[in-house]
């Protein structure tokens, strides 16, 4: 399966017969902060964007608080997330950065190198 970039777009092309699928890089951040809202102890994505708010505003919105780069087939994220109040630090990014890393890698088969987590807030009204 061959990879290539193209300005914000990443064709992945299992077979040239059938043309071809792009994915927007969007499309990828969106995948990232569906994913990190997933994870208990991740109140939202940095700019308050929770999970359950994404069905009112739109997907594009959880696309707020993720950064995609993407160089010859292989992803960098960084997730910029609230984490909730009594949580811990080190074993909520850990599974944040897991499960990023598997949904982007099992929905659009590019490569993922890195998740860099940045805590941005602490949500003190999600006390356990």
């Amino acid at each position: 399966m061959g990879k290539e970039e193209n300005q914000g777009n990443y064709t992945v092309q299992a077979d040239e017969s059938f043309g071809q699928v792009q994915i927007a890089d969007e499309v990828v951040a969106i995948i990232a902060g569906l994913a990190a809202t997933e994870i208990e102890g991740v109140a939202s994505m940095a700019g308050n964007i929770t999970n359950e708010l994404v069905s009112k505003l739109g997907m594009k919105k959880l696309s707020k608080g993720v950064k995609v780069v993407v160089t010859e087939g292989v992803v960098n994220v960084d997730v910029a997330i609230n984490i909730s109040y009594g949580y811990s630090v080190p074993k909520t990014s850990k599974k944040v950065q897991e499960k990023v890393k598997a949904s982007i890698e099992n929905m659009t088969g590019l490569s993922v190198a890195d998740v860099n987590v940045r805590i941005a807030s602490v949500d003190m009204d999600s006390r356990k």
